[in-house]
Parts: structure tokens; sequence; C-alpha cells
């Protein structure tokens, strides 16, 4: 097990009254244990947490009047249990639809960033003939990585698993859609996961991965191979991106500062 502390720091200034709703709380999920939590807000401000219907996903809600600076520090300590064993999960199967619990079947449809019904075909020419498995959802994510360059700026809001495809660049979060989206297209139940990890190469900022349902239940698979996915410290689960932002707004604000920085015990920083 691996414990690692989070120190999230976000700044705004909010131009007119706003209706925030955060997700940057680590999540109460049985890869990991929240060891201890602190949320802070500058200036103090009523708040209140939530969690949704389906994924159980934290949110923090909070109306602000206009500011010239509004600071949100979140600081955790947070234990991170190991994942499968890499030699256990190479020997998974899929799971047949009809066996499938309730509760996975969203996750074979199509949804707003992740537009698999648009892919059947290309999924089923590159992968349909591969054996059925972890193997062939790793090698989605292994055509992903060979394909798709990671180009910061290179997407918005806007962009879908099939615009990705086509522009073949993307950052995390796009990396994640096609994944999911492919997956879907095969009949392999997935979905978005974000939250703090290690990426040495860019600036603080949170992570965006997939993962799978197999035999064994939901693996977690990173086409970007920026970090190795069991140091993630998990903060949502959703369909894609449009359930897990760390931040939806219904107002005027601007975005100062973004600091999402996790460090191990052994004092090195992780983003």
């Amino acid at each position: 097990m691996t414990t690692c502390t989070i120190q999230c720091h976000l700044k705004y200034k909010i131009v007119q009254t706003t209706e925030f709703v955060f997700q940057i709380q680590a999540a109460h999920h049985p890869d990991q244990s929240i060891i201890e939590e602190q949320l802070t807000f500058n200036p103090p401000i009523a708040w209140r947490e939530f969690q949704d219907s389906s994924q159980q996903n934290r949110h923090i809600r909070l109306h602000i009047e206009p500011c010239d600076a509004f600071e949100i520090n979140y600081n955790a300590t947070v234990e991170r249990h190991p994942v499968m064993d890499a030699d256990l999960q190479q020997n998974l199967n899929e799971v047949a639809v009809s066996d499938l619990p309730d509760e996975v079947l969203p996750y074979l449809l199509p949804s707003r960033y992740c537009n698999s019904d648009l892919l059947v075909e290309m999924a089923n020419r590159s992968f349909g003939w591969m054996k059925l498995g972890y193997s062939r959802v790793k090698a989605i994510e292994q055509w992903i990585y060979n394909h798709i360059f990671y180009v910061s700026g290179s997407s918005d809001q806007f962009t879908t698993a099939t615009d990705v495809l086509i522009q073949r660049a993307g950052v995390c979060r796009d990396f994640a859609h096609l994944g999911i989206a492919l997956c879907r297209a095969l009949g392999i139940p997935a979905r978005m996961v974000v939250g703090y990890v290690e990426i040495e190469k860019f600036l603080p900022d949170f992570h965006a991965i997939f993962e799978a349902y197999l035999e064994g239940g939901w693996v977690l698979f990173d086409p970007t191979r920026l970090a190795p996915v069991e140091n993630l410290i998990r903060i949502g689960t959703g369909m894609d991106a449009g359930e897990v932002a760390f931040s939806t707004f219904y107002g005027e604000i601007e975005l100062i500062t973004i600091e999402p920085i996790i460090t191990d015990q052994g004092g090195r920083e992780r983003y």
C-alpha cells in the first residue's frame, strides 16, 4: 500500500454571481482509503457536499458573489491499495452481455463524448478478430498510444471520440474517450476515471484514464502511458468527461490557478 498527500489549490476571479459544483475530493472507493482530509475556502463561504445516485461521486456545491479572488484548498492523506496482480489481469475474459450486472449495462451505451455507435465498423475491423479478454482491451490501449499524438490545446469541450480519431491528436480525456468508445463498440463496458497522479512532463493538472469491465470486475487502462494506473488516486467515475468535470459553474468566472499536487511518503511530488 502507498500513502499519498494531496494538496489541491484552485483560484478564481468571480465576475458575476456564480453557482459552482466541484469534484476534487478523493473518492470513497475500494481501491483507496481516505486517512484524513480538509476543505477550506477563502473567503469563507457556506457549502454542502452531496453524492450522485449512480457512482456516488462526491460533489461540493456553493454559491458565491463577485470577487477578485476566490480560493479553494483541498488537503488529504490517502492510502492507495494494490490493484489486481498483472499476471492475473492478463488472463481475464470478457463478460457476455447476458451475464453483465444490471448496473454495468449502461456503460455499453454511446454517450456525449464517446459516440461508440459510429465506431462499430472500425472497432470490429481493427480488433474484432482478436482473442476476447484483457489482451484485446490492452491492444486498444496500445493502438491509441501508437496512433494518437498527445498535443495540449488540440481539443476543446466539444471534441468527441470520433473527432480524436480523425485529427489523431488530443489530451488525456480524449485518449480515454476513444478507448471507452472502442470498447463499447465491441460490447465491452467501459467508463472514465479521473484523479490525481504523477505526470512529470506537464504542469499540475487532473488526469483522465478509462476502465473496462472484465470477468474480474473493473480494470484500469491509460492510453497516454503518462503514469502507471496503479498510482492514480481516484476522484470520480462516469460515462465520460461530462460526468467527472472537476468544476462545473453557472455564471461568469476566470480560472487563475490550478494546482492539484500529490506527494508520496518519500517526499517526491506527483501531479
